[in-house]
């Protein structure tokens, strides 16, 4: 469903190790035995340097390559797992840390398939083909700092909600108390969680503080049994679980229809909502409403509005842009990564899941990310198993 605007929101809520030196007590042995040992040491030396594949780089810890230092003195005293790890011990998979990431994209999780629209069953099979084929949630800011830390043969997937509706996040009262409606998406995934604990709870809603129809940080106006109450504690909520926000406009503007001034307000007021339900909160990542673009497109990354009400600049920065579609994403590894770009996999009525994980599963330029296990490493396929770029 795409939120249509109502009224803007006037009033919101502001080893190494110490080495120890000694004199070397030597036994008392021939010169020649001596020669034959210190030669045994210095081979198996040289050898362990060479067995270090070829194809494994050092991985950079963080945004940027420069963070390398520290890591390099470690290599060969990792270089077992990282040998384990080139031999195919991944489930049969080829470790390919430059391969590509599927950042999965959902709207409503309703009772049937349609436009922007998910059943609930399907939408529990998707999260069963996922796990089943060795995805594993990561978050977005893992994907941007280069923290993908998973186990051999297990391959990231980033999954995102856009539009912020009470089809992702319903409350239902029980004796008083408010609990996650176990048929909306967030309860779906979170009861899918507890009984695969390998899957943390991690995910993007791209949420919408101002749209019609209870797309309003996932209902309000009793629409659909939410109160307009429940809409921070929801935030709330979801941030305290390992979930991230998003920004996704004020209520779903088309942002390449308006001049510089009102994109700047609808980005700024968005993630001044944010704050406001999470005081604090860093928002990482925008989506674009209908994957259109800004005139100024600069002003998807950093902008600001001046708050007349309360007499202050409103300033915002995105270090992720994401798009509508585009298939599954690079590697942040992959030279051509761009945060400020990236494409999604949308699943709705006619778009189905397998489809992309069959391609991701296939050699060439589609070919998906596969962990080596080692955090410290970047694997890539050898020469003879390499994967083609675009």
């Amino acid at each position: 469903m795409s939120p249509a605007r109502t009224s803007l929101l006037t009033a919101l809520p502001a080893e190494s190790l110490a080495v120890r030196t000694r004199a070397l007590q030597p036994p008392r042995a021939r010169p020649s035995t001596l020669r034959v040992q210190l030669s045994v040491a210095l081979a198996l030396a040289l050898a362990a340097i060479i067995a270090v594949p070829a194809h494994a780089l050092v991985r950079p810890r963080g945004p940027t390559s420069a963070n390398v230092s520290g890591v390099v003195g470690r290599r060969l005293a990792q270089n077992r797992s990282v040998q384990r790890a080139s031999r195919g011990e991944t489930a049969g998979r080829i470790p390919n840390e430059l391969g590509r990431i599927p950042i999965l994209e959902w709207h409503q999780v309703v009772d049937a398939d349609g436009t922007y629209k998910v059943s609930r069953d399907r939408f529990r099979a998707e999260l069963t083909e996922l796990h089943a084929r060795g995805y594993v949630p990561i978050s977005l800011a893992e994907l941007l700092d280069r923290q993908i830390d998973l186990p051999a043969g297990k391959s990231p997937v980033l999954f995102t909600f856009d539009d912020a509706s009470p089809s992702q996040f319903r409350y239902v009262q029980r004796a008083k108390v408010l609990v996650v409606d176990p048929t909306s998406a967030v309860g779906i995934l979170l009861d899918f969680i507890k009984s695969h604990p390998d899957w943390k709870p991690k995910g993007l809603f791209c949420a919408l503080p101002a749209a019609e129809a209870g797309h309003a940080f996932f209902g309000d106006k009793g629409i659909d049994g939410q109160q307009s109450a429940w809409r921070f504690p929801k935030l709330r909520f979801l941030v305290a679980q390992g979930f991230e926000l998003c920004n996704h406009t004020l209520w779903h503007a088309k942002l390449s229809r308006y001049s510089d001034a009102v994109v700047q307000e609808q980005l700024a007021r968005g993630a001044m909502a944010i704050d406001s339900a999470v005081p604090g909160y860093v928002v990482r990542g925008m989506a674009l409403p209908y994957g259109l673009w800004p005139k100024n497109r600069a002003l998807s990354y950093n902008g600001a509005w001046y708050d007349k009400r309360a007499r202050k600049e409103v300033r915002y920065h995105h270090d992720a842009v994401f798009q509508v579609a585009g298939g599954p994403a690079r590697s942040p590894f992959d030279p051509k990564f761009d945060a400020k770009s990236l494409p999604r996999v949308p699943l709705q009525g006619g778009t189905k899941l397998v489809t992309t994980l069959d391609t991701m599963d296939k050699p060439g330029p589609w070919a998906r990310y596969v962990s080596d296990g080692n955090p410290n490493v970047v694997a890539r396929p050898a020469a003879s198993e390499t994967v083609t770029t675009r």
